[in-house]
């Protein structure tokens, strides 16, 4: 036996996991997990106990929030671009390993030349720093929605929010702050880099972001987090999380986009779904089904 096996080691193995969108290399990265007891009241227009049969018709504890987070780095001979950061350093315990499975996949905090941001939570934005301030990715330009840089930018709006969420305006200061004036803003419609368009996907915040990544006659989307889980919310495409903060939006914004992926066969990535995140969306009846995609080898 080796020394793993004889000592009972329970760490898992680098998580990231490779795959092509024509010329590109496609890189899942895992940036960790949560589990918690699941919030009563997390669907706000199902009851709680139809949500805990949902989870168990699925073969997931009826009790239990799994959330997952995975951004993804695209090679596209141009350079590295990232697309969300995880939590970096100050997320909580089980969570925060994207740099080490960037490191894992061969790729250096400095080859990354540009970072996309889907939209200004924590899990999305916060690995952009360090907790000493210093930048993750010193060489990278950052580009943001510019619905949610409005949005979470606007003092005014600070002043008056929520006090749920003042938190998060906080680390949005403190994620883009001092490098404010060379944040490079774009909008829905925008090419924002070759082979990258930015989607409307708006409703979870008020700018989110999806993106399609399309090289040579492959493409692929991007699209954040329009469900919290998939598995879940293909299925019950009208349920509202808690989290969401237009639900109405959210669920316009869910269908228009799994209605999309369905009709073109295209390969998607979800930020929460079972690692490595990525495969494709079946119509059913009303709702929808989320087929993971086939673990294979990139290079054939």
């Amino acid at each position: 036996m080796s020394d793993a096996q004889t000592s009972g080691s329970t760490s898992q193995a680098p998580g990231f996991y490779r795959f092509r969108i024509g010329a590109f290399e496609v890189v899942a990265l895992h940036d960790g997990v949560v589990v918690r007891d699941r919030p009563a009241g997390f669907v706000r227009n199902a009851s709680d106990e139809e949500v805990g049969e949902a989870f168990a018709a699925l073969g997931m504890p009826r009790d239990k929030l799994t959330l997952t987070f995975t951004p993804l780095a695209i090679r596209t001979g141009n350079g590295v671009v990232l697309i969300d950061t995880g939590f970096g350093e100050g997320g909580p315990p089980g969570t925060g390993r994207t740099l080490s499975n960037l490191a894992a996949a061969g790729i250096a905090p400095e080859e990354v030349s540009t970072v996309l941001i889907s939209h200004f939570h924590g899990d999305h934005i916060a690995g952009l720093r360090r907790k000493d301030g210093t930048p993750v990715y010193p060489k990278a330009e950052i580009a943001v929605p510019e619905p949610e840089w409005a949005f979470w930018m606007d003092d005014a709006r600070m002043a008056v929010a929520p006090e749920g969420l003042k938190p998060n305006f906080g680390l949005v200061r403190q994620a883009f702050g001092p490098d404010a004036g060379s944040v490079r803003r774009f909008g829905w419609g925008d090419e924002v880099l070759p082979g990258f368009t930015a989607i409307q996907a708006n409703g979870h915040t008020p700018g989110m972001t999806a993106f399609t990544i399309g090289s040579g006659n492959e493409s692929m989307m991007f699209v954040a987090d329009i469900t919290n889980n998939p598995l879940i919310f293909a299925r019950h495409p009208d349920w509202q999380a808690m989290f969401d903060m237009d639900p109405e939006q959210t669920i316009a914004t869910r269908r228009r986009i799994l209605d999309q992926a369905a009709a073109d066969k295209m390969r998607v990535s979800f930020y929460h779904a079972p690692f490595p995140a990525t495969g494709y969306i079946l119509r059913n009846g009303s709702g929808y089904e989320f087929a993971p995609a086939l673990w294979t080898n990139p290079a054939g």
